[in-house]
């Protein structure tokens, strides 16, 4: 049975904090409705949308909450047509943290119930959070038997993980100790227990993977079509001579030199493009995503994932500013970057302007037909495609610095700023500038797609059935 997760953003998980602990210390309740990232070794429920159960609805003492079945009877048939998952989440008031005997009887007769109404294969869970925000929880997938979830998270501008007290801790890495004094205590140890995607193994992307083995994460899925060639040896930090010679696929290079390092990283190698339904289902199963790609599709696909999915997203980008000279060369007049850090619900690359739908469109026309995408450049109907990207291992690893960085302080805080404030990071070598931009207004388009998981067809995409 693949091990269960439940995940929240930070605005469900303030919604659900206000409901639960009104402030009169006695307990409360509602439910999530949640969509999945459904996979082999791994379910992750995700947060579509919450359901208050009023306080005046509800009996409500100091260690229980009971409600009217009626209250819910709605929430029960929206479940079976959309095939949701269902959560309970009550608080504990009293700290208390753990399931009381109230609590295993309430679900012991609640869980089978909803399982039976739905009608459906899918896990339903229980959860309590504690007045400090912590969530704890158990699911059912089964007639009687409870699991712990692995992990309940919040995604917002800081990552929460809140894992299961089951099962022996692993060994912590010789190098966990200094690495912990400059991150803050248990870094190493949040990190060994994740599963990041890096989508692009190539300039920024193969510093990016460098980094985070050396930090310690437990597991990455690489995500990349390409094959190494010559021009790739001097920025990727993997590649050799022999590997462009045989044509060797960028990600089978990199799990080879990360298993040959022994670090203990577990790695995934997809050799395919991330518009792919079996790369979107690997990327759907982790917990942080790292976009390191130079194009508009590429990008989108990701931020869809992250909405779908609920994922933090880390968006790499660079930028050669150049002024071309008479005698067909360039004078460099700046190197620019930026790194996005997007959150579902949130802003998106569309809405900060990184990219539009009409680039996107343009990719696909030069990619099904190129003839008919000149002649449309020529006539002005479409902006020609250009990557101007420097292929440069300095800038690259400078840019995979910066957001590893952002990720490192999202998941234990150790800036003298909130991290609500820093939604991207734009950096100019050319001026030695780094300059912090705050979170936009929610994407219209996006945001209404947050927490539906996995449908039919994938992430709403009719090049997408299956």
């Amino acid at each position: 049975m693949p091990q269960v997760s439940l995940t929240l953003t930070h605005s469900q998980h303030a919604q659900l904090r206000a409901h639960l602990f009104p402030g009169d210390n006695l307990e409360a309740v509602a439910f999530l409705a949640c969509g999945r990232a459904a996979g082999s070794d791994r379910c992750r429920l995700v947060v579509r949308d919450i359901h208050i159960v009023p306080h005046e609805r509800c009996i409500r003492l100091k260690d229980s909450v009971s409600w009217q079945a009626e209250d819910i009877e709605l929430l029960l048939d929206r479940a079976t047509v959309d095939g949701l998952s269902l959560v309970k989440v009550h608080s504990h008031p009293q700290g208390y943290p753990r399931f009381s005997s109230i609590d295993d009887d309430s679900d012991a007769e609640l869980l089978p119930t909803i399982r039976s109404w739905v009608e459906a294969d899918v896990p339903h869970g229980s959860a309590v959070m504690l007045p400090n925000g912590e969530i704890f929880g158990r699911y059912c997938w089964d007639e009687k038997c409870f699991h712990e979830f692995a992990h309940v998270n919040i995604v917002g501008p800081d990552l929460f993980f809140w894992h299961s007290r089951a099962g022996e801790e692993t060994a912590d890495p010789v190098f966990a100790a200094s690495q912990d004094q400059a991150f803050g205590e248990g870094t190493t140890r949040k990190l060994r227990k994740l599963r990041v995607a890096v989508v692009g193994a190539s300039g920024t992307g193969s510093p990016v993977i460098e980094q985070l083995i050396r930090l310690g994460v437990g597991e990455v899925i690489l995500i990349d079509d390409d094959k190494i060639e010559d021009r790739n040896l001097n920025r990727i930090v993997y590649a050799i001579a022999s590997h462009a010679a045989a044509g060797r696929e960028k990600v089978f290079a990199a799990k080879e030199e990360i298993e040959r390092k022994g670090l203990g990283t577990i790695v995934t190698a997809l050799p395919t493009s991330i518009g792919t339904p079996e790369a979107i289902r690997a990327a759907a199963s982790c917990d942080v995503l790292f976009g390191c790609v130079d194009t508009a599709s590429a990008r989108l696909f990701m931020n869809l994932i992250a909405t779908y999915y609920l994922i933090p997203y880390f968006d790499l980008g660079i930028l050669l500013d150049a002024e071309p000279k008479s005698n067909g060369s360039a004078t460099i007049k700046d190197i620019l970057g930026t790194v996005h850090y997007l959150l579902p619900g949130a802003s998106s690359l569309i809405s900060r302007g990184a990219f539009s739908l009409e680039d996107v469109r343009t990719e696909g026309l030069h990619k099904r037909d190129p003839i008919a995408a000149a002649q449309q450049v020529k006539d002005k109907y479409i902006k020609g495609v250009e990557v101007r990207r420097p292929a440069v291992v300095s800038v690259n690893t400078f840019a995979a610095a910066l957001a590893v960085n952002d990720f490192l302080a999202r998941l234990h805080p150790y800036r003298a700023m909130p991290n609500a404030e820093v939604a991207s990071i734009e950096f100019s070598l050319g001026q030695l500038r780094l300059t912090v931009d705050e979170e936009l207004e929610p994407c219209p388009m996006m945001s209404r797609f947050v927490g539906y998981g996995d449908i039919k067809p994938l992430l709403g995409l009719p090049e997408l059935s299956e």
